[in-house]
């Protein structure tokens, strides 16, 4: 068994996605804990061109499964060559990011491998000895639980896009990459049709200003306000679960426990009351501020600017004082 870090890059139509990435960057921090290595497992079809984005971003190693059968994510050979490769490498850790594909594919990885895994974690700490703590958010989110897996190995976490920062690229970088040949098992399922949902949203993930909509604002007109004011900041707008749940915002827009993780530049919340679950998706962000009429609402204990006010109110006044200074 090596003492180093594994990490299951996830590509979609041969584009390496961004917690990849950002997977590599804590794992570096993770690593100086016990001096391990930085190791990534890439699997596709014709992906080869993207092995320099991993290094660049800071693999020491990168690990290839190039073949037809993985063209497409299926979660049988998917599970096949992860397994494979695991059980030759013998990682210490293995990481896989807490996507739709991740949260597929970890559970079955870590069933062949009778080993432990920990879900959807927002913090991973290594101890000198190899151990690894894996924090997550537990009991719907009003706690947070440090789990350990003392008995097996690997010790295996997913971990949710946006939470961990990467590091800076750096074209300079070199590592080992090397090209592994897996074998699959035949199988009964075969894809017959891949049918990609498409979503008209500006990732919210990537973008540096995001304004949030709330039950407090939870009209047509006044969420359209939100855009406006989102877009004349140069950034986009999302929801907390509520209007998501009534319909009036995109899913692929919820921000929290059940949505995503952000940490843009700046987070203006409008209505948002604060539950824990949606704290638990955007209090990293580097500045926050809150509109609610509310003056006990929670999220102005996570906020740096509190405003007590009706935040439809607010919404128009403020657009209307940015362009001002946009025009000046």
């Amino acid at each position: 068994m090596s003492k180093n870090i594994l990490i299951i890059a996830e590509q979609r139509n041969s584009q390496v996605q961004n917690v990849t990435f950002e997977l590599i960057g804590i794992s570096r921090e993770l690593a100086k804990a016990n001096d391990a290595k930085v190791e990534v497992l890439l699997l596709g079809h014709n992906v080869g061109d993207q092995v320099a984005n991993i290094v660049g971003y800071g693999a020491d190693s990168v690990f290839v499964v190039d073949d037809p059968a993985l063209e497409s994510y299926m979660t049988e050979p998917y599970t096949q060559a992860v397994t494979q490769v695991i059980r030759e490498k013998e990682p210490n850790v293995v990481l896989v990011g807490a996507s739709s594909i991740g949260r597929d594919l970890a559970p079955r990885v870590a069933a062949r491998l009778n080993t432990g895994l920990t879900a959807d974690c927002t913090k991973l700490e290594m101890q000198p000895d190899g151990s690894l703590e894996m924090t997550r958010p537990a009991f719907g989110g009003n706690l947070f639980a440090t789990i350990v897996c003392p008995d097996t190995r690997p010790q295996m976490s997913t971990v949710r896009p946006g939470v961990m920062k990467r590091c800076e690229f750096d074209a300079t970088r070199t590592a080992q990459v090397e090209n592994i040949k897996v074998e699959f098992a035949p199988s009964r399922i075969k894809l017959v049709k891949e049918v990609k949902q498409t979503c008209s949203v500006d990732s919210i993930e990537d973008a540096k200003i995001l304004v949030a909509c709330g039950r407090g604002i939870g009209k047509e007109e006044h969420i359209q306000r939100a855009k406006d004011l989102a877009y004349t900041l140069g950034g986009t707008y999302c929801s907390s679960r509520a209007l998501v749940d009534a319909g009036l915002v995109e899913s692929c827009r919820q921000v929290g426990q059940t949505g995503k993780t952000v940490r843009p530049e700046a987070y203006l919340a409008f209505g948002i009351s604060g539950a824990v679950q949606h704290l638990a998706g955007m209090e990293d962000s580097e500045l926050i501020i809150a509109v609610n009429k509310d003056e006990t609402a929670s999220i102005f204990n996570v906020a740096d600017v509190g405003i007590v006010s009706d935040a439809t109110r607010v919404l128009p006044l403020l657009k209307e004082e940015i362009e001002k200074i946009i025009k000046a």
